[in-house]
C-alpha cells in the first residue's frame, strides 16, 4: 500500500485527494479562487484527520505545476514542497494538461487535446495520444477557425479543459470532439502511481511552476 497526497491549484476550483495507489480514499474541493491560499492546508488537514491516516504515513505528494492560474500554482506547489521536506518524503510534479488529457480520455478517438483558458483568443494547449504519451509540448498559442486543420484532416481529436470553448465556438470539423470533462484532483491518483512505481521524481528545491509565458504586471518591468 503507497498513501498519496494530491494537489490541485492551477485553475479557478482547487483540490485535493487522498488515495491509495491509484484508488480515491478522500477528496475535497474549493470553487472560491481568491480564497485557495487559506483553504488548502486547512482542507488537507481535515481530509487527514477524517481519514484516520496520519501525515508519516503518506508517501509522496503530487502536485499539479501547470500551465495555469500564477497564483495558483505557487500555493499547491509552496505547499507541496513544504510537506515533502517536512515528511522527508518524494514530491511528483505532474503537467496540468496532461491531467486534463486524462480525465477526458476516450477510446472514440486518435488524439487529446487539453487547452486552459488563457486571455482573448489564447489558450494553454499539449497534444497527446491516447496512451498520454506527449505528442507536441506544452505552448501558448492563439486559436482560430483554421486551427488543427491538418491535424484534424487525419485524427479524430477531442478537445477538453476550459480553453476548449473558445475553441468550439469557431471551429466545426467532423473529427473534432469536445469533452465537458473537468480535471480536478481526483483524477490524479493513476498518474501519480505510475510516477511513484518509476520513480519520476522531481527535485524539490528545484521544481518551479510551469508557467509558459512569463508573469507580467504593468506595476513592474519584465526581467531581462
Amino acid at each position: 500500500m503507497a498513501i498519496f497526497l494530491n494537489i490541485d491549484t492551477t485553475e479557478e476550483t482547487a483540490s485535493v485527494c487522498l488515495s491509495d495507489n491509484a484508488e480515491s480514499i478522500a477528496f475535497i474541493k474549493n470553487a472560491d479562487q481568491k480564497d485557495h491560499a487559506a483553504w488548502l492546508h486547512k482542507a488537507i488537514q481535515s481530509m487527514i484527520n477524517d481519514s484516520g491516516i496520519g501525515l508519516r504515513d503518506i508517501n509522496a505528494v503530487a502536485v499539479s505545476i501547470g500551465p495555469g492560474s500564477y497564483t495558483g500554482l505557487r500555493v499547491g506547489l509552496s505547499a507541496a514542497k513544504g510537506l515533502c521536506y517536512a515528511l522527508n518524503i518524494p514530491l511528483i510534479a505532474i503537467n496540468s494538461l496532461k491531467l486534463i488529457a486524462y480525465a477526458a480520455k476516450s477510446s472514440n478517438t486518435d488524439l487529446i487535446c487539453p487547452m486552459i483558458d488563457a486571455r482573448r483568443m489564447e489558450v494553454f494547449t499539449a497534444l497527446y495520444n491516447c496512451s498520454l504519451t506527449e505528442i507536441n509540448k506544452p505552448e501558448a498559442v492563439i486559436i482560430n477557425e483554421m486551427s488543427f486543420s491538418s491535424l484534424l484532416a487525419e485524427n479524430k481529436i477531442v478537445f477538453c479543459g476550459s480553453g476548449s470553448k473558445k475553441l468550439q465556438n469557431i471551429l466545426s470539423h467532423p473529427n473534432a470532439l469536445f469533452s465537458t470533462n473537468k480535471a480536478s484532483a481526483i483524477d490524479m491518483p493513476h498518474i501519480t502511481s505510475v510516477s511513484y512505481l518509476e520513480k519520476s521524481f522531481a527535485e524539490i528545491a528545484y521544481t518551479e511552476p510551469l508557467y509558459i509565458k512569463e508573469f507580467y504586471s504593468p506595476s513592474r518591468k519584465p526581467l531581462i
